[in-house]
């Protein structure tokens, strides 16, 4: 058995509980989150390059996978902002671009005077269904292909992490509606 006080002083983390105060990241620790950078960069670049044959922009696809996901199909937009992480001003100039091209179809909020519901329209809906099978073959290529299945575990254990560090009573909660 491992003794916390000396795992903590060493900055050695006992599973779940949350990081002791370290010393400075090492030059080996900075590499690795600038390869990270780097490399989810490249990939966000490589995918959306060929999405965008498809005539979809990642932005595109990101609002209509979250329609395509919503319960009926539609959305309040501050919900939909929350959803994809953007600031609603970015998000209503896009949607009316969208709305423009068909994609997607504004409504008054019936509860809420404010708001506004965004819905997927047939030609929506179609569009991205498109492209989905094209792009999920480039998360594949670009992706999924270059790792092994220990490695999908490694990678998955340590999204877990950084997610509980970031957002413990989040995780807590998902966790518990799992149960």
């Amino acid at each position: 058995m491992v003794d916390v006080s000396v795992t903590q002083a060493r900055g050695i983390d006992s599973p779940g509980t949350r990081p002791a105060t370290r010393r400075r990241m090492t030059s080996a620790e900075r590499a690795t989150w600038r390869s990270l950078l780097d490399t989810t960069g490249e990939l966000r670049r490589v995918l959306g390059a060929e999405l965008q044959e498809t005539t979809l922009s990642p932005a595109d696809y990101q609002v209509l996978l979250a329609l395509s996901e919503a319960l009926g199909k539609r959305m309040r937009s501050s919900a939909l902002a929350r959803t994809i992480d953007w600031e609603r001003s970015r998000l209503s100039h896009h949607l009316g671009r969208m709305e423009r091209r068909g994609l997607i179809r504004r409504d008054d909020c019936a509860t809420d005077s404010r708001g506004a519901e965004i819905s997927l329209t047939a030609e929506g809906a179609r569009v991205f269904r498109r492209a989905t099978t094209p792009h999920m073959r480039s998360i594949k290529r670009h992706f999924a292909d270059a790792l092994t299945p220990e490695q999908f575990a490694a990678l998955a254990d340590i999204l877990r992490s950084l997610q509980h560090h970031l957002h413990p009573y989040l995780v807590a909660q998902a966790e518990d509606g799992r149960r």
